[in-house]
């Protein structure tokens, strides 16, 4: 059995960064492609557009906004734990070796 005593704040969250960052580019920038041309051609009053009409440099930009999310909020998790980990002794695991 093994645990998990500690967790590098700074790796892990730079790690899920550049995950999320990778899954954003590959189903929220289509996504909001297609709200911005489908909600977009819909209304007629561009005053009311600003949520689904969203320019093409935004759009572009909302992976990397989530990226950032994602690094804070892991950085703080893994800080979480590490704290909790001291207190409890940590996560266990059990590994095997394979042949």
């Amino acid at each position: 059995m093994y645990r998990i005593k500690k967790i590098n704040v700074w790796q892990t969250a730079k790690v899920f960064a550049v995950i999320y960052l990778l899954i954003a580019f590959v189903t929220v920038v289509p996504a909001l492609l297609f709200m911005s041309t489908i909600m977009g051609s819909m209304m007629s009053d561009s005053s009311f557009m600003f949520p689904f009409h969203l320019s093409g440099i935004f759009i572009l930009f909302v992976p990397f906004i989530y990226a950032v999310v994602v690094f804070i909020v892991t950085a703080i998790s893994c800080a979480i734990y590490n704290l909790v980990a001291g207190w409890t002794g940590g996560i266990e695991v059990e590994l095997e070796q394979q042949a």
